[in-house]
């Protein structure tokens, strides 16, 4: 086995609460498939039709609000922080967002697939590029800043 592969971590939805603080409804990350600390992170959300907002967003053409995507890959890039040493046990909250793009509609029976990539950390500032996708069609893109406390 490579170097590179045994470094590729997974999460399942207990291990991701132990991450960040975030419950239901507000926990938006089923599965972290891949992560390897310090550098990029992949995790899904599947949506069904039982997400709260669902109910509000819009009745009778239900679509997943697009800030609750970038929530959704915040959430999935915890990990990448978090599985470093000088991170560990740190909060990590949003500082910024940059360069958004909202191209497909996120709908309930999707799975919402993240990618996340970390670009730069400088102290307790990090910036991360992040992709949300549903059958391989780019929905989100955006650059997003975070500090950790």
């Amino acid at each position: 086995m490579s170097e590179e592969v045994k470094d590729i971590l997974s999460f399942d939805t207990l291990d991701i609460m132990k991450f960040i603080p975030h419950r239901y409804p507000f926990l938006l990350v089923d599965r972290i498939t891949e992560c390897v600390p310090g550098k990029y992170a992949k995790g899904y959300k599947n949506l069904t039709m039982n997400e709260q907002f669902f109910q509000g967003h819009f009745p009778g053409n239900p679509i997943m609000p697009g800030v609750l995507q970038l929530e959704a890959i915040a959430q999935c890039s915890a990990p990448i922080l978090m599985t470093m040493p000088e991170f560990e046990g740190k909060l990590t909250l949003y500082a910024g967002i940059d360069s958004a793009r909202f191209k497909n509609i996120v709908r309930p029976g999707d799975k919402f697939e993240m990618e996340v990539e970390l670009v730069k950390v400088k102290g307790p500032i990090c910036k991360a590029h992040g992709v949300g996708k549903v059958d391989d069609k780019i929905c989100v893109e955006a650059d997003m800043t975070f500090a950790l406390k």
